[in-house]
């Protein structure tokens, strides 16, 4: 196996779904707490690095071996197309999610039960996201599995690191990290559902009836153009509510970016050419509110 097609494998162009709530986590502690366990988070980095390579592996494998299309499972899996070995796909993804479990378990020894229990929620959800022939992720619920897991689930595990000593599990504090998680976890989900709306006649062929399967193309594209509203809006209410510096506000730049990108997909749902508008979007969006965030951080 070469290092592209790895890196295709695990879908690596797709990180920033991870590594931008993690940062968004890391900014709320430094700001909100004035907090921040370098050595902690540097190990949930990692951890949450490995396990999400481990589960993009995951996808391709179960997609590939309950795919009834043989077009797609031969041409477009990209097991199928590069041929590669299942066992050495195995291997792989049982060296990813041991060393992301062990790392997993120092920490909890560190820091407490609570991680444990977060942990084991993500897992679950990881490996029953594609697992089976009704697999989350062929469901109609699989976007909001998807973005609370990532958008959410990764900025308050962050948070909670950072502060655990001192952690409250109130209504309060939680809806906090949630706000601020909001935009992410929106964004996240619209990636999926953009994916959706592309793989509609493909993933009914195969037998998965996602979200777009019962809305339409036409209630999927004014979803996925409202959560892009929230998500803003939430970002204004981050400042509001003194959760994130005013800086926060210069994110509200993206509107014209943002509503061009959305326009691109409303007009032609093609895989190739338009799911990349939601990838730009969770991309640039997320980004500049890790930077917006920063900037108010330091100044």
């Amino acid at each position: 196996m070469t290092l592209p097609i790895f890196l295709e494998l695990v879908e690596m162009k797709a990180k920033t779904a991870s590594v931008l709530p993690f940062l968004i986590g890391l900014c709320f502690s430094a700001y909100y707490y004035n907090s921040i366990n370098p050595v902690y988070v540097g190990l949930f980095f990692v951890a949450m690095f490995l396990f999400n390579m481990f589960v993009d592996i995951w996808n391709n494998y179960n997609d590939y071996r309950n795919a009834v299309d043989l077009d797609y499972k031969n041409d477009t899996n990209i097991i199928g197309r590069e041929n590669l070995s299942l066992r050495q796909i195995e291997v792989i993804m049982a060296s990813l999610v041991i060393t992301s479990s062990v790392i997993g378990l120092v920490l909890v020894s560190q820091v407490g039960l609570p991680l444990l229990w977060m942990g084991l929620f993500c897992f679950g959800i990881g490996v029953l996201y594609s697992f089976g022939p009704r697999s989350l992720s062929s469901l109609p619920l699989g976007e909001v599995f998807s973005g609370l897991t990532m958008g959410f689930m990764i900025s308050l595990i962050c948070v909670y690191l950072n502060t655990y000593q001192n952690f409250s599990w109130d209504i309060l504090n939680l809806s906090k990290i949630f706000l601020i998680s909001l935009p992410n976890t929106l964004w996240i989900a619209n990636l999926m559902l953009a994916n959706n709306l592309c793989d509609k006649e493909e993933d009914e062929k195969n037998h998965r009836y996602t979200l777009v399967h019962y809305t339409g193309i036409r209630g999927g594209l004014l979803l996925f153009a409202i959560s892009n509203s929230i998500a803003l809006l939430a970002i204004v209410f981050e400042f509001l509510f003194g959760l994130a510096p005013v800086t926060v506000l210069l994110s509200l730049l993206l509107i014209p970016f943002i509503y061009k990108q959305t326009k691109l997909l409303w007009q032609k749902q093609v895989k190739r050419e338009t799911f990349v508008c939601a990838v730009r979007i969770l991309a640039l969006g997320s980004a500049t509110q890790v930077l917006t965030y920063l900037i108010g951080i330091i100044f």
